[in-house]
């Protein structure tokens, strides 16, 4: 049988949680691949449908869901990881040999994927020219480009987890529409792009009060920093939870799935793509 969904995820543990996942249907069916991006060749992608790079927990294949996009729809997808740039890292950039995106790029240009989507920590945006790099390389293939710094909490999520969203499509068809998203600031789309800016706070205008899957939380006031949201009821200690640190390792690499739905049905609307109903 033929698998719909290519995920490429080097963590044991976001692996296995990714073929769980995929055992209850709740992404796309497919394979798991837990190799370096490094060592992946084109020919190991033929037959799929989707390609899902630095998968995690699947985050991207519930937002293309959420947002519409059928399974069997091709797309490809990736959020490198974000050490090289993170604040909470050395900042080495493109010096960093976790710096995986120009392999992300090399299969791209071997499969020219009609769409895709990525994301990465906001950071990247005026580091060693990672965003213009990777825009320009996807350019040069022949992709229309566009990008933007989006908060969480422009979706009603209870943090702010400002994060870089880039998407790619193959043809000259002007903007995306990402800058007509709440919240959006940094901007860049090809053609008429805008020169992105240092990241900077999320401003207070793009963030929903909370709906949607966050509904229902608490906020607990802590002694220092703001008051925290936890979920009704539940201590703001997790006691017990098998795995711990691999859960919040995970949850902390995750893309926020109700915004990535949001960039994916932005794209989906300016490019008239059927929604899968």
């Amino acid at each position: 049988m033929t698998m719909t969904a290519y995920y490429n995820e080097i963590d044991p543990f976001a692996a296995q949680w990714l073929r769980n996942l995929i055992d209850e249907g709740l992404i796309a069916d497919g394979d798991v691949d837990t190799r370096s991006i490094a060592d992946v060749r084109a020919d190991d992608l033929a037959g799929y449908r989707q390609h899902h790079f630095f998968a995690g927990i699947g985050g991207w294949s519930i937002a293309l869901r959420q947002a519409g996009w059928p399974d069997d729809r091709p797309v490809f997808t990736g959020s490198p990881p974000c050490q090289p740039f993170s604040l909470a890292g050395r900042q080495a950039g493109i010096r960093d040999e976790r710096h995986l995106a120009p392999e992300w790029i090399r299969l791209v240009r071997a499969l020219r994927p009609p769409f895709i989507f990525g994301e990465q920590v906001a950071a990247a945006v005026a580091q060693d020219s990672w965003l213009d790099d990777l825009l320009d390389a996807l350019e040069d293939e022949g992709y229309s480009t566009g990008a933007a710094v989006l908060p969480a909490c422009s979706v009603g999520a209870p943090h702010i987890r400002q994060r870089l969203w880039f998407v790619g499509w193959l043809g000259n068809t002007g903007s995306t529409g990402l800058e007509r998203l709440p919240g959006a600031e940094h901007c860049r789309s090809q053609p008429g792009r805008i020169p992105p800016g240092p990241p900077g706070p999320a401003p207070t205008t793009g963030c929903d009060s909370g709906s949607g899957p966050w509904d229902g939380f608490d906020r607990i006031p802590f002694p220092i920093g703001r008051p925290r949201p936890i979920q009704s009821g539940l201590s703001p200690m997790a006691h017990g939870i098998p795995a711990r640190m691999g859960r919040l390792r995970a949850y902390g690499n995750a893309i926020v799935p109700p915004l990535a739905a949001e960039v994916i049905k932005t794209l989906m609307e300016r490019m008239e793509v059927p929604v899968c109903s």
